[in-house]
């Protein structure tokens, strides 16, 4: 496994006149590189995000996780709290009650502007551009992934996708025919969130539609991949969350989506 000298740094992705707030992590090498967007769950962009951000920074890729909610919350992060093993009550809260007022439109509008921020960097292959993302941001890489512009994209239980769109009428699995690149979707098989049957309708659309797929199914909850920096967190080795096998197989099948596609 690559694990290169990175640097990082707190940056703004502009969208017309809203400023988006995002964590940017890039090889410190010289030369040209894929890039990948991060997309957070409903906690923000907090520490389990930049430190995903930074891993995979360290295979050799610029890696950007803007804030998915600047317009409703700037500067919202919680994170793992050692007291309540994983996420408070409040964070739960809080996100939830965040989540449930994107739009749409907005949050696509603002994937695009991170695409184009990424163009702007003299770092970037400006036609190497991926996507991952988690629960809320499993969802808004699937939505990524409708985009010409991105070529790869791993989406860890993608929540709604089946059912919403975030305000509008058409659910987001409806656009899969938009899908250009290769998507790999993963998902625990006793998710309390996402049913074995929504997981079964995104692949049969993916098939429908002869999109380049995979997908992974664990024998494991919502948010497995949680936890998986357990070196910088130790107490997530009790995390509900966290499954160990599931998360290092999926790890694996990242590295190599976006080593044949970016």
């Amino acid at each position: 496994m690559t694990n290169i000298e990175i640097n990082t740094t707190h940056v703004k992705v502009p969208n017309n006149d809203l400023q988006i707030d995002a964590y940017l992590a890039q090889p410190a090498l010289p030369g040209t590189f894929g890039a990948v967007i991060v997309f957070q769950e409903i906690f923000g962009v907090n520490s389990n995000i930049r430190d995903i951000t930074e891993l995979i920074a360290k295979q050799g890729y610029v890696a950007l996780a803007p804030a998915m909610y600047q317009r409703i919350a700037p500067g919202f992060e919680f994170g793992f709290s050692p007291e309540d093993i994983g996420y408070s009550p409040e964070a739960y809260r809080l996100g939830l009650e965040y989540y449930q007022q994107v739009k749409y439109q907005e949050i696509l509008s603002d994937i695009q502007a991170a695409i184009a921020y990424l163009k702007t960097l003299p770092n970037v292959k400006a036609d190497c551009i991926g996507a991952i993302g988690f629960c809320f941001g499993g969802h808004v890489a699937y939505m990524a992934a409708t985009l010409s512009d991105i070529k790869a994209t791993a989406s860890f239980y993608g929540a709604g996708i089946t059912t919403s769109s975030y305000g509008e009428e058409t659910p987001t699995i409806n656009r899969t025919s938009k899908i250009k690149g290769t998507i790999y979707a993963f998902f625990g098989t006793r998710d309390s969130f996402i049913s074995q049957e929504e997981n079964e309708e995104i692949e049969a659309e993916l098939k429908k539609h002869k999109i380049n797929h995979r997908v992974f199914r664990y024998d494991a909850g919502h948010g497995f991949f949680a936890g998986f920096f357990k070196d910088q967190y130790p107490f997530l080795e009790q995390h509900p969350s966290y499954n160990p096998e599931a998360a290092v197989d999926a790890w694996e099948h990242v590295l190599e989506l976006f080593q044949n596609n970016l």
